[in-house]
């Protein structure tokens, strides 16, 4: 008797079909897994402790997109531009911020922006050229705030 959808029905009894193919772990296989792992685990070989996730990543694994420079306050993140969602702001962030870096630097709101892949020969920080009006020429700075290049301006 068919049921609906025109898939029969199975009996109480019948006894469920095992998959077609199964894996069966072998040593090639382990050697494998611990090879690629290997190139995800940090250089101390240990997992990251998300406090925010409550939950072990393997650094290294969520590589971002947009990383400027390596970030210098944790080593392990890339310092990217970010926008906040709440107050549409862009600021300088680390991506490493889940794990608990908390580098950051906020930038010029209203100018014209294109951050560059070069660091700051102070502080590492990325280096960013920005421009208010057409008019005006583009003027190269420090993304860090804090950064004695950037005050010396």
């Amino acid at each position: 008797m068919a049921a609906k959808g025109g898939t029969a029905r199975r009996r109480a009894g019948a006894a469920r079909a095992m998959p077609a193919r199964t894996a069966a772990s072998t040593e090639r296989d382990v050697r494998l897994l611990r090879e690629e792992l290997d190139e995800y685990l940090d250089p101390a070989g240990y997992l990251a402790w998300s406090e925010r996730t409550r939950t072990y990543t393997i650094l290294g694994t969520r590589s971002p997109r947009g990383g400027l420079v390596r970030c210098p306050s944790c080593g392990t993140g890339m310092l990217m531009l970010v926008r906040s969602r709440a107050t549409r702001k862009r600021f300088v962030g680390c991506s490493n911020y889940l794990n608990g870096c908390d580098a950051s630097s906020p930038l010029p709101q209203r100018a014209r922006l294109r951050a560059l892949r070069q660091a700051c020969p102070e502080c590492s920080w990325p280096m960013v050229i920005y421009r208010y009006s057409r008019k005006s020429s583009w003027s190269r700075m420090c993304s860090n705030h804090e950064c004695p290049a950037r005050a010396a301006r």
